[in-house]
This record gives C-alpha cells, sequence and structure tokens, in this order.
C-alpha cells in the first residue's frame, strides 16, 4: 500500500478514535469501515516488460526488472495512490498480444507510435521516453552523417516495412526534402535484418536503432561483434517512445497522463536518462525540434 494512502488511513484512524472518546462511537465504526474500504481500494496493475531492452527495459543479474522505463514507471506508481504496478517481465511478443487480449494492464518496452498500433491500444497523450535512431553504414561511409546526405550521396537504403515507424521517420524527411528524397522501399516483413544487408553490401546502409546497435554489435557476446570495426552508427534523431495499455484501461492512461504531466515539471526523467543511457535524450529532442524549425 502507498505511503500516501497509509497515512490517510493513520489520520482518518485518529480521527475516528477522538470522536469515540467524546461518545461518537457510530461515527467511529463508520469511520474504521470507511478506512477498511479505502484500503481495498488499491488496484493491482499488471505491467508487461520486455525483458531484452537494455538499457530500456531489462532483468538485472538478479533477475529483477531493471531499465529506464522501468524507474519511470516506479517514479509514475509512486504518485498514482489508487494504483499498485505489479512488474512481469516477457518477450516482446507475449507483451504486445498480452496488452492488446488484457493478459496485461500496460506493457513498455521502446514503443513507438504506429497508426495500426493505435487501433488496437490506448497511446497515453504523455510520451516518456525517447530512442536514438542512425543510420548504419559500412566504415567508409562514415563521413554519411544523416538523411539529407544519405539522399545527395544517391546510396541505397535497406527496406523498412511499412508500418514501422522508422519507416515514417524516412518518409517524413522525404516529404519536407522533395528535391533531395531517400529512396525508400517497403519491406514485405516487419523487421529486415540491417546489419547483414549492410555488410553483405546489398544496402549502402539502414536506419538502425542505438540499443539494437549496442545488442547486436557493440556487445562482446554479440552476434554481429566481429564487425565492430568493419561498422558504424552516426545518430540523426530520437523517436519518442511511448507506455501501451489495454483498450479497457482508459481511466488508467489518464491517471498516468496527469502523474507524468507532473514529474515532467521536474528534472527527474533527464536524472534517469544520465543513468541508463549516459547522456540526456530530451536535450537531443530540443536540438533536432530546433534545427527542423
Amino acid at each position: 500500500m502507498k505511503l500516501k494512502k497509509l497515512l490517510k488511513l493513520g489520520a482518518i484512524g485518529l480521527l475516528a478514535a477522538s470522536l469515540a472518546a467524546c461518545g461518537g462511537e457510530d461515527v467511529s465504526d463508520s469511520e474504521n469501515k470507511k478506512a477498511e474500504e479505502s484500503g481495498s481500494d488499491v488496484k493491482k496493475v499488471k505491467v508487461a516488460y520486455a525483458i531484452s531492452w537494455k538499457p530500456i527495459t531489462y532483468q538485472d543479474e538478479k533477475g529483477n526488472p531493471a531499465g529506464y522505463e522501468l524507474d519511470m514507471l516506479r517514479l509514475v506508481d509512486e504518485k498514482l495512490e489508487d494504483y499498485e504496478f505489479e512488474y512481469i517481465g516477457t518477450t516482446d511478443d507475449d507483451l504486445l498480444i498480452g496488452v492488446e487480449q488484457g493478459k496485461y494492464d500496460l506493457g513498455v518496452k521502446n514503443i513507438f507510435y504506429t497508426d495500426e498500433r493505435a487501433e488496437k491500444y490506448i497511446f497515453p497523450k504523455e510520451f516518456t521516453g525517447l530512442s536514438s535512431v542512425g543510420l548504419l553504414l559500412k566504415k567508409e561511409n562514415a563521413n554519411i552523417k544523416d538523411l539529407s546526405d544519405f539522399a545527395a550521396a544517391g546510396l541505397e537504403l535497406a527496406p523498412i516495412a511499412a508500418n514501422n515507424a522508422q519507416y515514417t521517420v524516412v518518409a517524413k524527411y522525404n516529404e519536407e526534402h522533395p528535391d533531395n528524397p531517400v529512396k525508400l522501399v517497403a519491406g514485405d516483413t516487419f523487421a529486415v535484418d540491417v546489419v547483414q544487408w549492410v555488410n553483405e553490401g546489398r544496402a549502402d546502409g539502414g536506419i538502425a536503432l542505438e540499443p539494437v546497435v549496442d545488442k547486436q554489435i557493440n556487445d562482446p557476446e554479440g552476434p554481429y561483434h566481429n564487425l565492430k570495426d568493419e561498422l558504424v552508427y552516426n545518430e540523426f534523431t530520437v523517436i519518442k517512445t511511448w507506455t501501451l495499455f489495454n483498450k479497457n484501461q482508459q481511466e488508467l492512461a489518464n491517471a498516468f497522463d496527469e502523474a507524468v504531466k507532473e514529474i515532467k515539471q521536474t528534472d527527474a526523467l533527464n536524472k534517469l536518462m544520465v543513468k541508463h543511457y549516459g547522456r540526456d535524450l530530451f536535450e537531443v529532442l530540443k536540438k533536432v525540434e530546433a534545427e527542423s524549425k
């Protein structure tokens, strides 16, 4: 039970005891009953988190939920007196299916907004995180820093599924730069192995996420660690990330939004960014938005 809830119950108990001492026994019974009922009003919330998205969502050495989004949710949980979060580690697929079907009330896993997902889930009004997005390139193309450079050089991009948020990033760039568009091909599947496509020369570059690059290439145990000196990752933007809610959890999503608004009035999320990423991606967002004006 939350600390605020305990304090509230304690205050009610003291008031009831005082009234009882003055002969208000009926009032005491009534207030104690209300206190008990109030205590039972705390709703358990099943929170699914993906265990493979370090430093965003993962399990530490002891199997405990860890990562930026878990710490963010703990801040939210502290503010929601009527809710208590229960964290459940799972796979990406189970998280999405589970939240959609109501197995979980909400889920986090570096989630991007897409129109397709908006039909299946509730996206709150407040985004809570950011994900670094960049170009994965052969070392000889390290001078290509962003989509403008990539397009000007006439390079070919690895396919991206049209329902992938990364596709939207490139499509938006093309809309804003009709005189220097990137050659964008929609892939047949949601996930294309960008590392293989670039390494094998099937594409000159691909859109990649920093956590994926870290996991697959920079991590000594990553499947493509042997390519660490052959490929480069050049960040050019950040994408907002969200918490997904089951369609029947609108009340919870509204409470979540109010809590996040309060938290964003402080530097708590900025500090969490530095703790988990080593830098503040909110500052990167400010820079990207300023450059786009």
